[in-house]
Protein backbone atom coordinates (compact mmCIF):
# COMPACT_ATOMS: atom_id res chain seq x y z
CA UNK A 1 0.00 0.00 0.00
CA UNK A 2 2.93 1.98 0.68
CA UNK A 3 4.08 1.70 -2.97
CA UNK A 4 0.88 2.88 -4.02
CA UNK A 5 0.70 5.91 -2.14
CA UNK A 6 4.43 6.83 -3.21
CA UNK A 7 3.24 6.00 -7.34
CA UNK A 8 0.13 8.31 -7.15
CA UNK A 9 2.32 11.00 -5.46
CA UNK A 10 4.90 11.04 -7.75
CA UNK A 11 2.09 10.93 -10.36
CA UNK A 12 0.54 13.99 -9.13
CA UNK A 13 3.86 15.80 -8.67
CA UNK A 14 4.51 14.92 -12.21
CA UNK A 15 0.81 16.26 -13.69
CA UNK A 16 -0.43 18.90 -11.53
CA UNK A 17 2.39 21.58 -12.77
CA UNK A 18 1.41 20.31 -16.13
CA UNK A 19 -1.84 21.69 -16.01
CA UNK A 20 -0.89 24.69 -14.18
CA UNK A 21 1.42 25.79 -17.03
CA UNK A 22 -0.39 25.23 -19.49
CA UNK A 23 -3.25 27.60 -19.04
CA UNK A 24 -3.10 30.52 -21.09
CA UNK A 25 -3.20 34.39 -19.76
CA UNK A 26 -7.27 35.53 -20.64
CA UNK A 27 -6.05 39.35 -19.88
CA UNK A 28 -2.95 39.86 -21.68
CA UNK A 29 -3.04 42.00 -24.98
CA UNK A 30 -0.80 44.86 -26.40
CA UNK A 31 -1.53 48.07 -25.49
CA UNK A 32 0.29 50.04 -28.27
CA UNK A 33 -0.97 50.28 -31.96
CA UNK A 34 1.92 49.19 -33.50
CA UNK A 35 1.37 45.91 -32.28
CA UNK A 36 -2.04 44.57 -32.03
CA UNK A 37 -3.34 47.01 -35.25
CA UNK A 38 -6.34 48.13 -33.44
CA UNK A 39 -6.44 52.05 -33.99
CA UNK A 40 -3.31 51.87 -36.09
CA UNK A 41 -4.15 54.65 -38.47
CA UNK A 42 -5.21 57.15 -36.16
CA UNK A 43 -2.32 56.23 -34.18
CA UNK A 44 0.15 56.62 -37.11
CA UNK A 45 -1.75 60.00 -37.84
CA UNK A 46 -0.92 61.50 -34.13
CA UNK A 47 2.19 60.66 -34.75
CA UNK A 48 2.80 62.79 -38.33
CA UNK A 49 0.52 65.69 -36.60
CA UNK A 50 2.98 65.93 -33.56
CA UNK A 51 5.90 65.83 -36.35
CA UNK A 52 4.68 68.70 -38.37
CA UNK A 53 3.60 70.84 -35.97
CA UNK A 54 6.70 70.74 -34.67
CA UNK A 55 8.78 71.06 -37.83
CA UNK A 56 6.15 73.97 -38.40
CA UNK A 57 6.89 75.91 -35.40
CA UNK A 58 10.88 75.82 -36.15
CA UNK A 59 10.50 77.13 -39.81
CA UNK A 60 8.43 80.00 -37.82
CA UNK A 61 11.05 80.27 -35.31
CA UNK A 62 13.75 80.38 -37.81
CA UNK A 63 11.42 82.84 -40.39
CA UNK A 64 10.53 85.05 -37.17
CA UNK A 65 14.41 85.57 -37.03
CA UNK A 66 15.12 85.92 -40.38
CA UNK A 67 12.38 88.64 -40.45
CA UNK A 68 13.95 90.40 -37.51
CA UNK A 69 17.38 90.33 -38.61
CA UNK A 70 16.13 92.09 -42.17
CA UNK A 71 14.11 94.77 -39.99
CA UNK A 72 17.42 95.46 -38.05
CA UNK A 73 19.22 96.15 -41.08
CA UNK A 74 16.44 98.46 -42.56
CA UNK A 75 16.38 100.05 -39.24
CA UNK A 76 20.16 101.64 -39.52
CA UNK A 77 20.78 105.09 -39.36
CA UNK A 78 22.44 104.85 -42.71
CA UNK A 79 19.49 103.26 -44.06
CA UNK A 80 17.36 105.60 -42.48
CA UNK A 81 19.64 109.02 -44.25
CA UNK A 82 19.19 107.27 -47.71
CA UNK A 83 15.22 107.31 -47.54
CA UNK A 84 15.15 110.32 -46.66
CA UNK A 85 17.41 111.62 -49.01
CA UNK A 86 15.70 109.58 -51.57
CA UNK A 87 12.26 111.29 -51.01
CA UNK A 88 13.86 114.45 -50.82
CA UNK A 89 14.90 114.10 -54.52
CA UNK A 90 11.41 112.63 -55.64
CA UNK A 91 9.78 115.91 -54.14
CA UNK A 92 12.08 117.90 -55.88
CA UNK A 93 12.11 116.28 -58.97
CA UNK A 94 7.97 115.97 -58.35
CA UNK A 95 8.34 120.06 -58.03
CA UNK A 96 10.47 120.71 -60.77
CA UNK A 97 8.14 118.77 -63.35
CA UNK A 98 5.31 121.33 -61.77
CA UNK A 99 7.49 124.54 -62.59
CA UNK A 100 7.97 123.44 -65.61
CA UNK A 101 4.51 122.34 -66.78
CA UNK A 102 2.77 125.80 -65.17
CA UNK A 103 5.68 128.20 -65.74
CA UNK A 104 4.30 131.02 -67.83
CA UNK A 105 6.45 131.38 -71.46
CA UNK A 106 8.22 127.80 -71.01
CA UNK A 107 8.29 125.50 -73.14
CA UNK A 108 5.24 123.38 -73.66
CA UNK A 109 6.09 119.78 -73.80
CA UNK A 110 9.18 118.05 -71.72
CA UNK A 111 9.71 114.10 -70.94
CA UNK A 112 11.92 112.35 -69.09
CA UNK A 113 12.66 109.05 -68.16
CA UNK A 114 12.02 107.76 -63.92
CA UNK A 115 13.63 104.58 -64.04
CA UNK A 116 16.14 103.25 -66.67
CA UNK A 117 15.72 99.50 -65.52
CA UNK A 118 12.05 99.04 -66.53
CA UNK A 119 11.84 102.29 -69.06
CA UNK A 120 9.46 104.27 -67.35
CA UNK A 121 8.98 107.74 -68.70
CA UNK A 122 6.58 110.75 -67.81
CA UNK A 123 6.08 113.21 -70.57
CA UNK A 124 3.31 116.20 -70.55
CA UNK A 125 2.54 118.43 -73.27
CA UNK A 126 0.85 121.81 -72.50
CA UNK A 127 -1.89 122.84 -75.41
CA UNK A 128 -2.40 126.49 -74.70
CA UNK A 129 -5.21 126.64 -76.83
CA UNK A 130 -7.01 124.06 -74.64
CA UNK A 131 -6.22 125.51 -71.60
CA UNK A 132 -4.90 122.32 -70.48
CA UNK A 133 -1.72 119.92 -69.98
CA UNK A 134 -1.27 116.20 -70.68
CA UNK A 135 0.86 114.20 -68.38
CA UNK A 136 1.46 110.64 -69.62
CA UNK A 137 3.37 108.16 -67.44
CA UNK A 138 4.05 104.73 -69.59
CA UNK A 139 5.88 101.69 -68.52
CA UNK A 140 5.76 98.54 -67.81
CA UNK A 141 1.94 97.71 -66.64
CA UNK A 142 1.25 101.09 -66.15
CA UNK A 143 -0.11 103.48 -69.24
CA UNK A 144 -1.59 106.78 -67.88
CA UNK A 145 -2.88 110.00 -69.03
CA UNK A 146 -3.99 113.27 -66.86
CA UNK A 147 -5.64 115.89 -68.35
CA UNK A 148 -4.83 118.93 -66.10
CA UNK A 149 -6.48 122.21 -66.77
CA UNK A 150 -4.36 125.23 -66.80
CA UNK A 151 -6.62 127.89 -65.42
CA UNK A 152 -6.59 126.61 -61.90
CA UNK A 153 -2.65 126.18 -61.19
CA UNK A 154 -1.86 129.52 -62.33
CA UNK A 155 -1.45 132.41 -60.39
Amino acid sequence: MKNIIKKTFLLGVIVAPTAVLSAPLNDFTFKNPSFNGTGFSSHILTIENQESTRRKAIADKVQAELDKIKAEEKNTNLNKFLNNLESRIYAQISQNLATAMFADGGTDSGSFTFDKATNTTISWVKDPLAGTIKLTVNGPGVNSEIILPLGQFQF
